[in-house]
């Protein structure tokens, strides 16, 4: 069985309070109590698909107390710091078909101790499982940026494979570090800078191109409501899943993510790993937990994964289109970690 270590700096006590879908039924509502964020999704996903997982992260307070029972109940191996203090959790009200948020916490900072110790314990976890995913947390605050960049450094020094799945500043950084595959969508370029029309395919190549100068192997963009572009060398593919209604779209990212790295552990080109993600993240959506799915019916899917492989970029040194504004540069050239440090 593959392993892969993930990088959850600080999962989630997440509680949804769901009817309980039969019409005319007036009874008590289901309350639903699990681990979350998206680490624990992309890791919950991968055990789905036959991976082991070993999660590096930190539980804070009572809430990670629960949260520790409840990763160990589903499989995982939890490489964990403890700490006191006030962890991350939300309850969400489901009742009306939407996510109503009743109440939500991001958790406290981690401590330069905390981040000492949970720095190790994901270097050697990564070393150990030879492919890794760094992943975020759901607060702003949580750790520095500039972790990123160290992480991914040391963890290719070490001959790790590094997946790195983030956005704004921690996207920035792990990509100085340098990264084998980046996982992004075209909302996050835009709001980073990097591209300025999504729905002009010769727009987001030039923005994967960026990605690639500041240090991305191959890149993969989903495109809402579009084939996603995934970028593999030289060659370009756009990939569109089977298209399924939609119970919850969140989690499909990381389900994406998840079934990518699922096949590359073993032993998948990342061609063949993008179609696994792609059926994942299509089944996850029919789905209210985030994450799950099964192997049978992902492989399935897989067969309804269309894989159209596109025409080599045209670089034309006085083209224009589909560059980085100035703007674009000057607000890239700024940007601060959202720690401040």
């Amino acid at each position: 069985m593959p392993d892969i270590a993930v990088f959850a700096p600080s999962p989630s006590l997440t509680v949804t309070i769901e009817d309980r879908g039969m019409e005319g039924d007036d009874s008590a509502p289901e309350i639903h109590i699990h681990a979350g964020g998206q680490g624990v999704w992309q890791a919950r996903m991968l055990r789905r698909l036959g991976v082991s997982v070993t999660l590096c992260c930190v539980l804070t307070g009572e809430l990670g107390r629960v949260v520790r029972r409840l990763l160990e109940d589903e499989g995982f191996r939890v490489a964990a710091v403890e700490r006191e203090g006030h962890g991350a959790g939300y309850v969400h009200d489901r009742r009306d078909g939407e996510r109503t948020a009743i109440a939500e916490s991001p958790g406290e900072p981690l401590g330069r101790h905390e981040l000492d110790e949970l720095y190790g314990v994901m270097l050697r976890a990564g070393i150990d499982a030879g492919l890794a995913i760094l992943s975020g947390p759901d607060g702003d605050g949580v750790l520095p940026s500039d972790t990123y960049r160290r992480l991914a450094a040391d963890l290719r020094t070490n001959d790790v494979r590094v997946v790195v799945d983030l956005a704004g500043a921690r996207l920035l950084a792990a990509l100085e570090g340098g990264a084998d595959v980046v996982k992004v969508s075209d909302e996050e370029l835009r709001a980073d800078g990097l591209l300025t029309d999504a729905g002009d395919l010769g727009a987001v190549r030039a923005a994967v191109e960026e990605l690639r100068r500041r240090g991305a192997r191959d890149v993969i963009v989903t495109r809402a409501g579009q084939p996603f572009l995934v970028c593999n060398g030289p060659r370009a593919f756009e990939i569109t899943p089977p298209p399924l209604e939609v119970a919850d779209h969140r989690g499909a990212g990381d389900s994406l993510t998840a079934g990518t790295c699922a096949g590359l552990a073993a032993g998948q080109s990342l061609r063949e790993a993008v179609v696994t993600g792609a059926a994942a993240g299509a089944l996850n959506v029919t789905r209210h937990g985030l994450g799950t799915g099964d192997m049978s019916t992902i492989e399935r899917l897989r067969e309804s994964v269309v894989v159209r492989e596109l025409p080599a970029a045209e670089h034309d040194p006085d083209e224009s289109h589909g560059r980085v504004s100035p703007d674009g540069l000057a607000a890239l050239a700024e940007q601060e970690p959202e720690d401040g440090r």
